[in-house]
C-alpha cells in the first residue's frame, strides 16, 4: 500500500503532535516515522535533503543540544555536513517533517509554524 504523506514525528513535540492531528483529519493515507526511535540513515537523509525546497541547513535545529555539542552554523552549511550531523545526532532534526508523495515529484516541508501543514496537505 502506498501512502500520500510521511511524517517524521516526535511525540514529545506539541507542534509535531498538532501536525499529526491535522494529518489524521485530512483523510490522507500516511506513515508515521518516529525518527528518534528509528533514526534515518545517511541515504534517507540525502533523499530528504533532495526533496526539501529550502537550504538543507534549515533542517537542523539550533537548540541547547546543538550548542552543547559545540556545533556552529559553519558545521551545517552544506548538504553533506547536514547529513553527517543528523546521522550522528537525530535529535537535531527539525520537527515535524512532512513528505508529500506525488506522481510528479515528492516534496518535503518543516511543519512549523502549524499553519503551513493544512496548506501543504491540500490536493
Amino acid at each position: 500500500m502506498s501512502v500520500d504523506v510521511t511524517i517524521l514525528h516526535n511525540p514529545r513535540c506539541s507542534t509535531s503532535r498538532a501536525a499529526l492531528e491535522t494529518l489524521e483529519a485530512s483523510g490522507r493515507s500516511f506513515e508515521v516515522v518516529p525518527y528518534l526511535k528509528q533514526p534515518l540513515t545517511a541515504d534517507q537523509l540525502r533523499d530528504l535533503v533532495a526533496l526539501f525546497p529550502d537550504s538543507p541547513t534549515d533542517l537542523v535545529r539550533r537548540d541547547a543540544t546543538f550548542a552543547r555539542l559545540g556545533l556552529a552554523d559553519e558545521d551545517v552549511r552544506t548538504a553533506d555536513q547536514v547529513v553527517e550531523v543528523l546521522t550522528e545526532h537525530p535529535a537535531l532534526l527539525q520537527r515535524p517533517i512532512l513528505i508529500r508523495h506525488n506522481a510528479d515529484a515528492d516534496r518535503a516541508i518543516i511543519g512549523r509554524p502549524k499553519q503551513v501543514v493544512p496548506e501543504f496537505l491540500r490536493p
